[in-house]
C-alpha cells in the first residue's frame, strides 16, 4: 500500500528526510514514530505529492507519487496535524464539501462518524476547539471508506475517551479490509494499537519491525522510591539517574529477572515506565553502533 526507495527530501542546508526506506502491506495499522521535527509530517507530504522529493521513490496504492498524485489523492483519507478550515463553515458544510470533491454521497456515515465521537456538525468551525476541530477532519477523512488512511497525529486534542473511541473507529476499518498509516510521538498507543511500526529520527529511519517485536526490544524505565542503601548490581541497567532519594534506570530483560536482582534492596516503592522517545531513540542507535 505503501513503499519507499531510499525517499529523501531536503530544504537547503535544513533537514527534511534522508533516504527513507518503509513499507506499509495491506492490513496493516502501521505507526510512524517520531518525536516533534523529526521528519514524520514531510513523509507524509511527500506520499501525498504536495510537495515534491529531492530524491529517492515512492508508491501509494501502487501509484507513483509524482506521476500519480491525483489518483492516490483519489483513494486516500487524510487527516493533517494541524486543522485549518473556513471559519464560517460549520463540520457538515465542512463534511459535503469534501464528499463533493470525491464525488460520493456519504452523509449518512458522516452522522454516524460524528455520533460515535460526540461531534456536533452543526457548529460552526470558530466555535470548536482545536480536538473538536480535529474530530471534524475525521470525518471527512473516514466517511467515503477509503482503503488507505494516512493519519498524522490524529489523536493529538482528542480526550482519552475520543481517544478510544477513535481507536474503536480505526480497528472497525481495518477489520472492513482498510490498511491505515498513521504518525505519532506517543509510544503506548502505537504498541497497543498499531501492528508494525518505524522508528524516524532527525530524517533518518532507526527501526522498521512488527510492533510485537519492538515493544520487546525497547528498555523500560524503573523508578525506585525511597531507595535505602546502596543500588544493587541489576543486570542490562544504565541511564541511572537520582533525584533525593530515588532511583531511576534503563533496563532490558525479563521482569521476573529484574525483581529476583531487586530481592534484597529495600525501598518504598517501585514503578515500571515506558522509556520517553528519546530514551528509545537512544536505544536502537546503540544496538546499530555495536552491530547487534
Amino acid at each position: 500500500m505503501i513503499q519507499t526507495t531510499r525517499l529523501t527530501k531536503r530544504y537547503g542546508r535544513a533537514r527534511g528526510i534522508d533516504n527513507l526506506s518503509i513499507q506499509v502491506n495491506p492490513g496493516d495499522i502501521y505507526g510512524f514514530i517520531g518525536s516533534n521535527g523529526a521528519g514524520k509530517s514531510t513523509t507524509i507530504r511527500l506520499l501525498l505529492g504536495f510537495i515534491r522529493p529531492s530524491g529517492g521513490s515512492a508508491k501509494v496504492l501502487g501509484l507513483d507519487i509524482i506521476k500519480r498524485k491525483n489518483d492516490i489523492l483519489a483513494g486516500v483519507g487524510y487527516v493533517p496535524s494541524e486543522i485549518s478550515y473556513y471559519p464560517g463553515m460549520r463540520g457538515l458544510d465542512a463534511a459535503r464539501f469534501a464528499a463533493r470533491l470525491r464525488r460520493v454521497e456519504c452523509g449518512a456515515e458522516a452522522r454516524r462518524l460524528a455520533e460515535l465521537m460526540s461531534l456536533d456538525l452543526n457548529r460552526k468551525i470558530s466555535e470548536l476547539s482545536f480536538g473538536n476541530k480535529k474530530k471534524v477532519a475525521i470525518v471527512c477523512a473516514l466517511q467515503h471508506k477509503p482503503d488507505l488512511l494516512i493519519l498524522d497525529e490524529p489523536t493529538s486534542g482528542l480526550d482519552p475517551l475520543m481517544q478510544k473511541a477513535f481507536w474503536d473507529i480505526i480497528r472497525e476499518r481495518r477489520r472492513q479490509g482498510a490498511t491505515i498509516f498513521l504518525s505519532s510521538h506517543v509510544l503506548s498507543e502505537i504498541q497497543q494499537y498499531c501492528t508494525r511500526a518505524a522508528i524516524i529520527r532527525e530524517g533518518k529511519l532507526v527501526v522498521e519491525d512488527g510492533v510485537h517485536a519492538l515493544a520487546q526490544t525497547a528498555a523500560k524505565r524503573v523508578t525506585l522510591h525511597n531507595l535505602r542503601g546502596p543500588l544493587p548490581e541489576i543486570r542490562g541497567a544504565r541511564d541511572l539517574r537520582q533525584v533525593g532519594e530515588s532511583v531511576s534506570f534503563l533496563v532490558q530483560g525479563e521482569a521476573r529477572q529484574l525483581l529476583e536482582d531487586l530481592r534484597q534492596t529495600d525501598f518504598d516503592d517501585l514503578t515500571i515506565t515506558e522509556p520517553d522517545m528519546e530514551e528509545i531513540f537512544l536505544h536502537f542507535y546503540e544496538k546499530t553502533e555495536a552491530g547487534i
